[in-house]
């Protein structure tokens, strides 16, 4: 609201604004880490030099990676998972650009991305309850299918009421995807290890915007049609489509119950 109306908070124009909120999210952080701050008592640790604690951080990082390839249907999912988060954050990192590619107006594009916030709360709790009554799995597939008809729909977009439209089918399954694609991780979870590998699933997460931008912007460098790169991405929801239709998530976790390190 502030950069699509900076008038209205006496600011002086959208860039003012932006630099507001910076201050606003800076305000956010300290006002909800305070309860953790005054409230949480402090773990007893041990200071190390700097080369110390990055040689434990890459041997625990390595004894995860010898973790997870023990259990090959937990391996599986976390390589299909990144491939299709991968879409999932491209769609939603690249928008704004694309939308401005195609000569769509700022402030149109900021408010069909607020609409993708407002329709994604309830829209995760009504994928929470697909997932309960079709399965997770079944569940995060009809997601990627939402996401590949999402894709080709944009590659064809005309008017800045269809990314409004895209905007809500995006706001429908983004949430859902990603609760659904945690729980199912956590079933193939060995009991003990939930910290170690959600801290490598959540790393994973933030390497996964990677590959859809790099894909988007050769394709759009090779073409120059702005509209094929964004169905280029298609690629990335198929593969990790693929791949996550070949997890056996029962054998996942009955590999996750027979884990034993001392096997990997």
């Amino acid at each position: 609201v502030m950069v699509s109306l900076p008038a209205w908070f006496g600011l002086a124009d959208a860039a003012e604004a932006v630099k507001l909120s910076f201050i606003l999210t800076a305000i956010w952080w300290a006002l909800f880490s305070a309860p953790l701050w005054f409230f949480v008592p402090a773990a007893e640790y041990q200071s190390v030099p700097f080369h110390r604690a990055a040689a434990i951080a890459t041997n625990r990082l390595l004894q995860t990676l010898r973790h997870i390839r023990a259990l090959p249907e937990t391996f599986l999912f976390l390589v299909a998972y990144w491939f299709y988060i991968d879409g999932v954050d491209t769609v939603v990192r690249m928008a704004v650009d694309f939308g401005l590619a195609l000569g769509f107006e700022q402030n149109d594009l900021i408010q069909a991305l607020l609409v993708t916030q407002f329709v994604g709360f309830p829209a995760a709790l009504v994928f929470g309850y697909f997932g309960e009554k079709w399965g997770a799995k079944r569940s995060i597939s009809l997601a990627i299918v939402v996401y590949l008809l999402i894709v080709l729909w944009a590659s064809q977009m005309q008017s800045v009421t269809e990314f409004y439209g895209l905007a809500v089918a995006v706001g429908l399954v983004q949430g859902g995807i990603q609760a659904l694609s945690r729980s199912l991780f956590a079933r193939m979870v060995p009991a003990g290890y939930e910290g170690e590998f959600f801290g490598f699933y959540n790393m994973l997460g933030k390497f996964a915007v990677v590959l859809g931008p790099v894909i988007m912007g050769v394709v759009a460098g090779w073409s120059g049609d702005i509209r094929l790169s964004i169905l280029s991405v298609a690629v990335l929801f198929v593969v990790g489509g693929v791949l996550l239709f070949k997890v056996d998530v029962k054998q996942g976790e009955q590999q996750a119950v027979e884990f034993s390190p001392g096997k990997e």
